[in-house]
């Protein structure tokens, strides 16, 4: 349908606007340049509409203004933005972007692209996108900020798209572009793209917080100009030209929290920071000492908590982000975070690695962007990850919380939060990692295995005659770690599955058999393996002999009975589990579906009341996962079109499996008490329980059957009511 003159003038206006905000593309050239590529993105565009109705191109239009007014980006990466939907969507080529608009904005458009195709089961078209826009990312890394400006306003016009899709594009931002942005110090965007996803995954709670943030922000307001007026005054009269502001966290950080700790609202203490942001004067030292000095002010007038002082001048994190934050004590009791930020810290901490070209060689932040890159490129380069195992890398990959560590000649190395010595021996090289007998940690012989502490100082103690263990897969925190030790057991895998290959072809030659599919089928059902690699990989380790072989081959398959059963197993199956539904509409479950055709999720034990999705596998079977399962958000990143929305209809028919958590003082019968209020008050039957004391308090964890969140709430509920209990909540597995 063709645009109305009322829509024609606001695209217009619209990009209008954009120019004038686009406030480093002023030159007449660049004016020129931009107003081609709207004409061009225009004319490809037309007479497409998005879901909402309007005309498509309000959207690249919106993303090129987020690109130059929120991430202040130049007239190339406004340029690629008006033209990121062109080769995708119409039937122009990067080719002829290139001819139009040169090499550089054909890579960048190029890159963000998405792949057309069908990718085999262990791969996903959403994680072989992701993985494409990385590599083009690392060559230049305008593209993922352009990709970062194209999400935040898909997620800006999320209400339009189906509830399903809602869904998909939530968990995935979630899970990927949230994260991303923190990583590159976007910390604005990544507020914003958090607080939109969990709107669309848990309205309820988000509309909740949203409105006791509301109701309080004027107590707030005032408790803010009350903390700050003495500040101010000082700051004054020190001549300082200076911004103080309250904000508060964002509704998802609130939540995270609620979470986490199991309290509510009212028990969070802390839910804005003050954030001072001052220009320095000249003569008086430099930021950094400026900053010390307006805290040693502070602290001068509110008392400070020494355990909460984090130093990101001295330090700055690796996306570049500086700031000295400290909690002090404030009127009334409480506890308030200060931030201390100079305009230049301010800007890098809005802009993040955006803005690192205008501050470039200032605490060396270019050299952390390319380390960072580099592990990306890592990643990305890595053959053996499936697509989730893909998925899963790259998150480690954007870790936000950071230890700093020394080698023994004192050079430093930064490595996420939970890190052990591992991860060390494998960030210095591989083969370090690979040969790692044990580790010295400040000076003392401790387990290749143990946590390091921010300040370490560590060694590697290698042998050529060590080699990498399974279970540390499970015991190491990087991307690069686990990628290593993946790699040295594919390897081994591989020349089992070699080694088992020569067999299988020496038995068929010793019986003159040729190799032909059906053969391989017939073992297949008979042997419970499901793909040639498994058969050769069993035969190579022995878990199957030959003679299992022989005796299939010499009888022509497994007899009657069993060919019968497994031909009438394979028609069932089909038939039950692959359960046919709109995507578009919720999937409602009854108990009695979940006994046949469902399966609860082990990772999260959902039960009815809890807000749920389902994930339908290669066989049809749709898995039912909270909605806060980290699980199911990583299956939304890599999967998205094998989510559906799904809820409970009746609650009664059968008890699931659930867990709460027990805190308080150690008194005489306090587990006959709490035994007794499951037993008798709610009949719920237990399946294991766990008590443990030290100095005078106890903390236990009770797995027992409930119908719904009703009896989970009104038993947990009852069991506050005992004497000495100070804490009783639900543990949710997926935290």
């Amino acid at each position: 349908m063709d645009f109305t003159k009322e829509e024609i003038e606001k695209v217009n206006e619209a990009f209008e606007t954009l120019k004038k905000k686009a406030t480093k593309s002023r030159k007449k050239e660049d004016i020129e340049r931009i107003d081609q590529a709207f004409d061009f993105a225009y004319k490809a565009h037309y007479p497409v509409r998005r879901k909402s109705g309007e005309p498509y191109i309000f959207h690249p239009i919106a993303v090129a203004e987020i690109i130059a007014s929120e991430i202040l980006l130049g007239t190339t990466s406004i340029i690629t933005a008006l033209l990121h939907d062109v080769v995708e969507d119409t039937e122009y080529t990067t080719e002829d972007i290139r001819q139009f608009f040169g090499d550089k904005v054909a890579t960048m458009v190029d890159g963000l692209t998405k792949m057309s195709g069908v990718f085999d089961h262990r791969s996903s078209l959403q994680a072989e996108n992701f993985r494409k826009m990385l590599l083009s990312m690392s060559d230049d890394v305008r593209v993922i900020l352009i990709k970062l400006a194209d999400r935040l306003h898909n997620m800006r016009t999320l209400e339009s798209m189906t509830e399903n899709k809602q869904l998909k594009i939530a968990g995935e931002t979630l899970f990927l572009y949230a994260p991303l942005a923190h990583r590159l110090g976007l910390y604005q965007m990544k507020t914003e793209l958090e607080d939109i996803s969990f709107k669309y995954r848990h309205r309820d709670d988000y509309e909740r917080i949203s409105s006791k943030l509301i109701e309080s922000n004027e107590k707030r307001t005032n408790f803010i100009n009350k903390f700050s007026l003495p500040i101010a005054a000082k700051l004054t009269d020190m001549n300082y030209d200076f911004d103080i502001s309250g904000r508060p966290k964002s509704v998802y950080s609130i939540w995270q929290k609620m979470q986490k700790k199991g309290v509510t609202f009212e028990q969070i203490y802390d839910l804005f920071a003050i954030r001072i942001i001052f220009t320095p004067i000249e003569g008086t030292g430099d930021e950094k000492e400026q900053c010390y000095k307006i805290y040693s002010m502070i602290t001068d007038i509110y008392r400070p908590r020494p355990d909460r002082l984090r130093d990101w001048v001295n330090s700055p994190k690796a996306n570049g982000y500086e700031a000295l934050h400290s909690t002090v004590m404030g009127p009334n009791g409480k506890w308030v975070e200060v931030q201390i930020r100079s305009q230049r810290m301010n800007e890098i901490a809005e802009r993040g690695f955006a803005a690192h070209w205008k501050y470039k060689g200032h605490h060396d932040q270019e050299s952390e962007l390319d380390k960072w890159l580099e592990k990306i490129r890592e990643t990305i380069e890595s053959p053996d990850a499936d697509a989730l195992q893909f998925l899963d890398d790259v998150k480690l990959n954007l870790y936000t919380a950071e230890i700093m560590v020394f080698t023994p000649k004192g050079d430093l190395k930064k490595l996420p939060l939970n890190s052990t010595a591992l991860d060390f021996a494998y960030d210095i090289h591989t083969e370090v990692g690979n040969q790692a007998l044990y580790a010295e940690i400040n000076h003392k012989s401790m387990p290749l295995t143990t946590k390091l502490n921010s300040g370490d100082q560590v060694r590697i103690i290698t042998s050529s005659k060590a080699q990498p263990k399974e279970e540390w897969m499970y015991q190491v925190a990087t991307a690069k770690a686990k990628a290593a030790i993946r790699a040295y057991f594919n390897k081994i895998r591989n020349n089992v599955i070699e080694d088992g290959s020569q067999i299988y072809l020496n038995l068929l030659k010793k019986q003159n058999i040729k190799i032909n599919e059906k053969l391989f089928m017939r073992l297949r059902d008979n042997l419970g393996v499901k793909t040639k690699n498994d058969l050769f990989y069993g035969l190579g380790k022995g878990t199957i002999s030959i003679t299992d072989i022989r005796k299939l081959l010499k009888r022509g398959g497994a007899p009657k009975w069993m060919r019968f059963w497994a031909l009438k197993s394979d028609s069932n199956t089909d038939e039950q589990n692959q359960i046919a539904f709109d995507k578009k509409k919720i999937l409602s479950i009854s108990d009695e579906d979940i006994q046949s055709q469902f399966h609860i999720a082990n990772c999260c034990n959902p039960i009815p009341g809890d807000s749920v999705i389902g994930y339908q596998d290669d066989e049809g079977i749709v898995h039912i996962h909270k909605s806060t399962c980290p699980q199911a958000v990583k299956l939304s990143s890599g999967f998205g079109d094998r989510i559906v929305k799904v809820k409970w209809t009746s609650r009664k028919a059968m008890a699931f499996l659930s867990n709460i958590r027990l805190e308080g003082l150690d008194q005489p019968g306090i587990v006959h008490s709490v035994t007794g209020i499951i037993a008798k008050e709610l009949k719920a039957n237990i399946r294991t329980i766990h008590f443990e004391t030290l100095d005078g308090t106890f903390n236990g964890w009770i797995e027992l059957f409930v119908y719904d969140t009703n009896d989970l709430n009104r038993l947990i509920s009852n069991l506050k009511g005992i004497k000495g209990m100070s804490r009783v909540y639900r543990q949710h597995e997926s935290n």
